[in-house]
């Protein structure tokens, strides 16, 4: 592997997001490991430690993202995590972790709204990890 050699676990119902940033990420170097719901994520982070989470919120249930986001934390709160969420666009809601309290509920370190540009999510991803 290249210089970052880290795994990441990607977490989305959007076959075509996971491919697509999958792609991008093992092209960088990272080992990108993939699930396409929330009960195959929780499978995944059961037996393993990924370096760095990136999960969609709303997919087989609306908080689906969430729950994997608190079984991640509880598990080990230094995995940093990445929500993406098309959630404004699909219900016209706008959250945010921006606050203290806002952080204790939704869990994850960054939030970004889809779609989202490869070079935003590696500018995050190379953060989260550099701290």
């Amino acid at each position: 592997m290249t210089e970052h050699a880290k795994t990441i676990l990607m977490v989305d119902d959007d076959e075509d997001f996971l491919f697509q940033q999958k792609v991008q990420l093992e092209a960088i170097g990272f080992r990108v490991v993939t699930a396409s719901s929330k009960a195959e994520a929780l499978r995944v982070i059961a037996g393993s430690r990924p370096d760095l989470v990136i999960v969609d919120l709303m997919m087989e249930e609306m908080d689906a993202g969430f729950t994997v986001c608190h079984t991640i934390k509880a598990k080990d709160e230094s995995i940093p995590v990445i929500m993406c969420t098309g959630v404004v666009g699909e219900t016209g809601l706008e959250f945010d972790a921006v606050t203290d309290e806002e952080q204790a509920w939704v869990k994850a370190d960054v939030l970004l709204s889809k779609p989202v540009r490869f070079e935003q999510l590696k500018r995050e991803i190379d953060r989260l990890l550099a701290s």
